[in-house]
This record gives structure tokens, C-alpha cells and sequence, in this order.
């Protein structure tokens, strides 16, 4: 065996339903290259337990690239682990050290139930974008890119929110579970860009009411979700969040005021 190769102890959360009570088991897996990512160290472990007759760990992932957001867990109370700006299959068994213990477990959140081990249930985010809906667009032939003009900074940004790919980390790492930076940054990328300013106002009063319906905390500004974000998205979306909410209530154009006559 080489002396490159490394061993591990991982203890890692098993829970076989969401009707069942979970509970942390320890493996051993030795081996393991410092260049193999995390996501592949459970497989192996995985074939391991499948050559044992052992039921083998879920969890989410696909593209394993840090573009599509599936996977996500806590890595010893990190969520997606120990880089920033960085999701759980971007990381590598060499940011451990030989003979480590790492403690592995799932997203931890009301509005995140677990489905199977480290697997959660993360469709309450799915639901908060459904309840924004569409934006108006024209049928017709497509304009010129160049025909509306949009400043830089507002497209630089509208792009630095439209990166979020959903994973989760924000919630699993803010002590409240809250969602308002994924919510926040849904619907700053639409308020800065002309197309999404026609239904702004019923679109954050839509969105932020589902996102409290779906049972996330409120944000106390801990900042433990920018700070966790795999695509650094700033705060700041959440500060424009709360702003075109305010705006919306006080515009007297809200859901809310649709009975009587005010949209």
C-alpha cells in the first residue's frame, strides 16, 4: 500500500426513514487517496458495504462539478465542509488530515425533513420559486440583446444572485434555518433586471409568504450564510429583499390588497 494512501473514521448519520429515529454509526475506511473528492470516498465505502450485506449511505448528488446543488451535508458541523465557496463534491480528502474523524450528517431544518440519511427533502425551495411565477415577456420576434439597456453593475449583479444553485448550505449553516438568502437573492436578480420589474411587487410578497409558510426562521443578520455559500452570494440580497417587500406593503399594489381594488 502506498504510504500516500490515508485512513479515516467517519461517523455519519443513518436514519432508514423519516418516520424513524436516525442515530450517528462509525466506519473505517482505509485507503484512500488525498486526491479522491469526498462524494467518491462515500462510494467507496458504499461498494465496502455492499460487499457486507450493509444497507449503503445516501446522499444526493449529480453533476459533482458545484453547478447543479444536489449534494450538500455537514462535515464536521461545516456546511459542505471545510473550503468556502466550495459544495461538498468540490472537496477533497486531502483538506483532512491522516487518521481524522470526520462527522458527516444531513442539512439540519424544519423545512428540510430528512428523507434518508444524509438525504433531505428540499422541495419547500422549489415551492418559494413556483409562488413567484412568471415574468411578462412578448411573444413576438425577439428584440435585439442590445435594444434595452441595462447598467453593468446592475447586470454584474443580477448575475452574482442568479448563481445560487439552491444546495441549501445557507439554511443548514444559520441558527434560525433561514432561507432568506436563497429567497433574497431569487428575487433581487429579477428586481434589477428591466423584465422582472413588472410584477416585482406581487413576486416578493408572493415568495417571502411562502418561504414563511414553509416553516424557515427569520434572519437576525449572523451572516453564517454568506459565509457558507458555495457561490459567495452577498447579503446584501437579503437587504434588497426586505426593501421590496417594504415597498410592496406600502405601494398598496400587495397580494394582500387585491380585494379591494388596489391592483
Amino acid at each position: 500500500m502506498s504510504k500516500d494512501l490515508r485512513n479515516y473514521k467517519l461517523v455519519i448519520w443513518r436514519q432508514a426513514s423519516p418516520q424513524e429515529k436516525g442515530g450517528f454509526e462509525q466506519y473505517q475506511v482505509d485507503g484512500i487517496s488525498p486526491d479522491t473528492s469526498f462524494l467518491e470516498m462515500l462510494d467507496i465505502l458504499n461498494d465496502r458495504l455492499i460487499k457486507q450485506n450493509i444497507r449503503p449511505i445516501e446522499f444526493d448528488s449529480d453533476c459533482r462539478e458545484g453547478i447543479c446543488g444536489a449534494c450538500g451535508c455537514l462535515v464536521n458541523g461545516q456546511a459542505h465542509g471545510p473550503r468556502q465557496k466550495a459544495t461538498t463534491c468540490q472537496i477533497y480528502m486531502r483538506s483532512f488530515e491522516n487518521g481524522d474523524t470526520i462527522t458527516v450528517e444531513p442539512w439540519r431544518a424544519k423545512a428540510f425533513p430528512v428523507i434518508r440519511d444524509l438525504v433531505v427533502d428540499r422541495s419547500s425551495f422549489d415551492r418559494i420559486i413556483s409562488a413567484g411565477g412568471y415574468i411578462s415577456v412578448k411573444s413576438a420576434k425577439h428584440a435585439d440583446a442590445n435594444a434595452m439597456l441595462i447598467p453593468k453593475p446592475d447586470a454584474d449583479q443580477a448575475f452574482d444572485y442568479a448563481t445560487c444553485i439552491g444546495c441549501g448550505a445557507c439554511v443548514a449553516a444559520c441558527p434560525n434555518a433561514s432561507a432568506s438568502l436563497f429567497t433574497g437573492a431569487k428575487i433581487s436578480q429579477f428586481t434589477l433586471m428591466p423584465q422582472g420589474r413588472v410584477e416585482r411587487e406581487k413576486r416578493v410578497e408572493r415568495m417571502v409568504d411562502q418561504m414563511d409558510r414553509e416553516g424557515f426562521g427569520g434572519c437576525t443578520n449572523i451572516g453564517e450564510c454568506e459565509a457558507s455559500c458555495p457561490k459567495g452570494i452577498s447579503i446584501s440580497a437579503i437587504a434588497t429583499m426586505k426593501a421590496e417587500y417594504l415597498k410592496a406593503a406600502l405601494s398598496g399594489r400587495t397580494e394582500s390588497n387585491a380585494s379591494d381594488g388596489a391592483m
